[in-house]
């Protein structure tokens, strides 16, 4: 990935830096954090819920990463975090990330996923010490399609609500590199799975507990109730 500096990888690249996690209090977030405070990252989040504490502390790492309690829909608390500890990098993973959740109430979906997402785009636009930034998509933004299997050149086609978020996390993270010479990387995930996971409703979580309780597992399809 591109970043407005050239950088060459020594082998520690993230000693030193600073870099903004959003999210760092869910599965996914709270490995990266640590991650990168064992590679020698000083790390920020943002934390709306007490819960997602609780998985940096279980990480054994709650002490090294400055928490900041708040919304990444909050402009003004974003761009605080970005320009008073500097930030070099921004990893934004912060989103409702259950399709079941975001099926049973779209607004707060949309505006975690949809408005968290151009708030820090815009933040980190604004702030010059911002050199990369990585947004989490989802495979689910290419929803139902007729040619399988899909390409990153597919065009999106997300119409439920958690998959139309995603589109909409996706295109604009894009629009900003193209329009402001942002260097965005999106990454659009599928099926993690890994420690700490809490969710049951995932598909590889859920199906390794069906087979260990000697139940049937649930098959899933591209419907709202998948």
């Amino acid at each position: 990935m591109a970043s407005r500096n050239a950088v060459t990888d020594g082998g520690g690249f993230w000693s030193d830096r600073t870099v903004l996690v959003t999210g760092a209090g869910g599965f996914v977030g709270s490995w990266l954090a640590a991650s990168l405070v064992h590679g020698g990252a000083r790390v920020v989040t943002i934390l709306r819920d007490s819960p997602g504490e609780a998985l940096l502390q279980k990480q054994g790492i709650a002490s090294d990463v400055v928490i900041l309690q708040g919304s990444v829909t909050d402009y003004r608390l974003v761009e605080r975090a970005l320009n008073e500890y500097e930030v070099d990098t921004c990893f934004h993973l912060a989103a409702q990330a259950i399709v079941s959740a975001a099926n049973r109430s779209p607004i707060s979906t949309f505006e975690a996923n949809i408005q968290g997402t151009w708030t820090v785009l815009e933040a980190c636009r604004a702030t010059p010490t911002v050199q990369r930034v990585v947004v989490a998509s989802s495979d689910k933004a290419y929803g139902d399609q007729p040619d399988l299997p899909y390409t990153e050149q597919t065009a999106l086609n997300g119409r439920y609500p958690y998959d139309a978020s995603k589109v909409c996390t996706d295109v604009p993270a894009r629009s900003y590199a193209a329009s402001y010479d942002l260097p965005v990387a999106v990454s659009r995930c599928a099926n993690i799975y890994g420690g700490a996971d809490l969710n049951w409703s995932r598909l590889i979580r859920g199906t390794v507990r069906s087979v260990l309780l000697g139940e049937e597992p649930i098959l899933r399809s591209g419907s709202p109730r998948a």
